[in-house]
């Protein structure tokens, strides 16, 4: 495996071909990036619906999530929460600031169009319908919980998400094998889950999802409205995902392992 200084170095050349890709390419890159999360969301509220323990089916749900960034890292794609990293190569002078905010909009931007994809085919295929209506009643249940957050319980969940999430990219970055990156992702992220924080990209899957099962369902769900999504959720889990992933760790890793290098370049 790689070590930590050699990871650190090895991220700014990861950033600068991010950075250097073609838009077209970068966007569905990002499609099949939040088709890779959404679906793993799927997976987690169909594995934990029918579990009446509230924690053991937290549990469960944690277990399966990982592989949806599993998916983006070995089969390639492009996820906004990893490339907050890119950060790195900025502050190497490798990539400029507009090329960085350039690729963070694409990416999300795609991130969301496949995300919304794979909400309408769960909820037009039938899946929400699984066992009796259960899917159904965790999706809307789950979406409910995330719509309503207060704006600053959502950034401090998105700063401790992405935390979490670059962190087991970066550790994902010392392997050499597919056996080593699974190895390195799969505790964060089932911590993460487990623990309750916000990931914009899975969010962008969880909430819509909750409003399409309401809306074919008839059920009624005080506060689970796109506009709530939008100013409660995605937006300061946004916020608080770049806090988490580019600054406390991508900042972080460069003032440790390539500022001092920088200098005495």
């Amino acid at each position: 495996m790689f070590s930590p200084a050699e990871v650190a170095n090895n991220v700014i050349g990861i950033g600068k071909a991010k950075a250097g890709n073609k838009p077209y390419k970068l966007f569905l890159l990002g499609i099949l990036a939040g088709m890779f999360i959404a679906l793993a969301a799927v997976g987690a509220n169909t594995a934990s619906c029918t579990i009446a323990n509230a924690s053991v089916g937290k549990l469960v749900g944690a277990c399966i999530f990982p592989v949806g960034l599993l998916m983006v890292l070995v089969a390639g794609s492009e996820l906004f929460t990893g490339n907050n990293l890119i950060i790195v190569s900025v502050l190497t002078g490798d990539v400029k600031w507009t090329a960085m905010l350039k690729n963070w909009g694409i990416v999300y931007l795609g991130n969301f169009v496949g995300s919304i994809l794979i909400a309408l085919i769960a909820c037009y295929s039938g899946q929400f319908g699984l066992f009796g209506g259960a899917l159904a009643a965790t999706t809307i249940k789950v979406a409910t919980g995330k719509a309503t957050l207060t704006f600053g319980q959502a950034i401090l969940k998105g700063i401790a998400c992405n935390f979490l999430v670059c962190i087991a990219v970066w550790m994902s970055f010392a392997a050499k094998s597919v056996g080593g990156k699974l190895a390195a992702v799969y505790l964060p992220i089932m911590l993460f889950v487990l623990a309750g924080f916000e990931h914009s990209v899975a969010n962008m899957y969880y909430v819509p999802a909750g409003l399409f099962a309401a809306s074919a369902t008839g059920t009624a769900a005080e506060g689970l409205t796109w506009g709530n999504f939008f100013i409660n959720n995605l937006i300061p889990v946004t916020i608080g995902n770049i806090i988490g992933g580019a600054v406390l760790v991508g900042v972080m890793y460069w003032a440790i392992y390539l500022a001092d290098a920088k200098k005495a370049d």
